[in-house]
């Protein structure tokens, strides 16, 4: 008769034979720590709304944590989920501040999108969008994560500056851009002497150095402790006014919504999987639709508790990185949340250059998948060039992942080549045309 601990492993997809406990604990403290910023930013970003910034925090961790122990138990994948960075800025930035909705109505708009997405899910559509994307498109977009990754890693360690004559440009070098340069030399060797857990290590170093170069603030009055607000002030408060009034603007807000959270997710998990060898021969992930369908249920608790939309975290690629391939990895990040509820400041300490080397690494890692494409066949490089770089570039996974395919669609019509694609590849081609020219009309 088997165990509870054995039984608990086994809904979470471990394999006693395949994986060890300690490795997929160390995963899912370094997805958790590469990925923590978000507690911080997320409160940061909603309250310029108007939303209490104290209930976001609370709504996030809650958001995140629900949603990845959906991911751990029912898909039983190494992938954690949060509010979106992108996505919290459009809803902050450009739904309420820009174009004048309430926080209410955009936190609505947050709701439906999950509702959709959650159907989109249940008939297996997404899935088709997935298995639809060839196989070259499939490694380009894990390089070109890679690539957008390490630029988020570089430009959180002030390696890399915005510069206006050249968009970025190398910074100064100071206490935290030497700190995350030293991070990233550190995790290499780590890694290179085959190190459990180096990232991870590396992350925890890079933080205890920082404190006495002044790049890892202590405040004062630092308690490890702290209990967490209340989410009242923003929990089920929808306003569903323009929705029921039928403005057309605002279902294009959904829409939109739906489109950036669909593929930043799809991206991401075809991404990682595919350098991680988690998908087959063919490039097809075995348990896509259970994950899509966590996703889904991340996005609508979390308009019901008060955050914006969740997605599936690109960061997760560090702790896959570390050896992380069930849910006990992405078990580790949801009780992690839950603990950070109790022990904000204690993970909030850790300061953006200290996980420079996470991504860094993790960039170094995914790009690997280049060697796959077919580059002497132009019809297939130049839409997987396109993806590649696109996604570094324009700072989305989305843009990059539109932008290949609908170039892959012209470019094998154009050479003569079309009747290989498949009828799903024509249809996201007509709504990428379309997406670009409405807001031309």
């Amino acid at each position: 008769m088997k165990s509870t601990k054995q039984l608990f492993l086994k809904a979470l997809g471990f394999d006693e034979k395949r994986h060890s406990i300690r490795t997929e604990l160390l995963a899912g403290l370094t997805t958790f720590l590469t990925m923590s910023y978000i507690l911080a930013v997320n409160p940061l970003i909603l309250g310029e709304t108007g939303m209490d910034k104290g209930a976001v925090f609370s709504a996030t961790v809650i958001a995140a944590a629900a949603a990845t122990i959906v991911m751990a138990f029912y898909a039983k994948m190494p992938f954690a989920l949060a509010s979106g960075m992108g996505l919290n800025a459009f809803f902050a930035y450009t739904l309420v501040i820009a174009m004048g909705y309430t926080w209410q109505e955009a936190i609505a708009a947050v709701l439906l999108e999950g509702i959709i997405f959650i159907l989109l899910t249940i008939f297996k559509v997404r899935e088709a969008i997935v298995n639809a994307i060839p196989l070259n498109l499939r490694y380009a977009i894990s390089a070109g994560i890679g690539l957008f990754i390490a630029y988020i890693g570089l430009k959180n360690g002030g390696i890399i500056v915005s510069s206006e004559a050249t968009v970025t440009t190398l910074g100064t070098w100071n206490a935290t851009s030497l700190l995350a340069m030293a991070g990233v030399l550190i995790g290499a060797v780590l890694m290179a002497l085959k190190v459990r857990g180096a990232l991870f290590y590396t992350i925890i170093g890079m933080t205890i150095i920082g404190i006495p170069i002044g790049v890892t603030h202590i405040p004062e009055g630092f308690s490890l402790v702290s209990l967490p607000s209340s989410i009242e002030p923003v929990a089920l408060k929808f306003d569903f006014g323009r929705f029921i009034s039928l403005d057309v603007e605002y279902y294009i807000v959904v829409f939109t919504l739906l489109f950036m959270d669909l593929f930043d997710t799809l991206g991401t998990l075809i991404g990682a999987s595919t350098s991680a060898g988690m998908a087959d021969k063919n490039g097809r992930i075995h348990g896509l639709n259970k994950a899509l369908m966590a996703d889904a249920v991340g996005t609508t608790v979390g308009a019901l508790v008060g955050t914006s939309t969740v997605t599936t975290y690109v960061e997760s690629t560090t702790g896959i990185a570390a050896g992380g391939r069930t849910g006990l990895t992405s078990f580790t990040v949801a009780a992690l949340f839950f603990v950070a509820l109790f022990f904000s400041p204690l993970f909030l300490v850790i300061p953006s250059a200290a996980t420079t080397s996470a991504l860094v690494i993790v960039g170094v890692l995914m790009t690997q998948t280049i060697m796959k494409i077919d580059f002497n066949d132009i019809t297939e490089a130049v839409p997987s060039f396109i993806t590649i770089v696109m996604m570094p570039f324009t700072a989305s996974i989305s843009e990059g992942i539109v932008l290949g395919m609908l170039s892959y669609v012209l470019i094998k019509v154009c050479a003569g080549k079309g009747k290989n694609l498949s009828v799903v590849m024509y249809i996201l081609a007509a709504f990428f045309v379309m997406k670009y020219i409405a807001p031309m009309l």
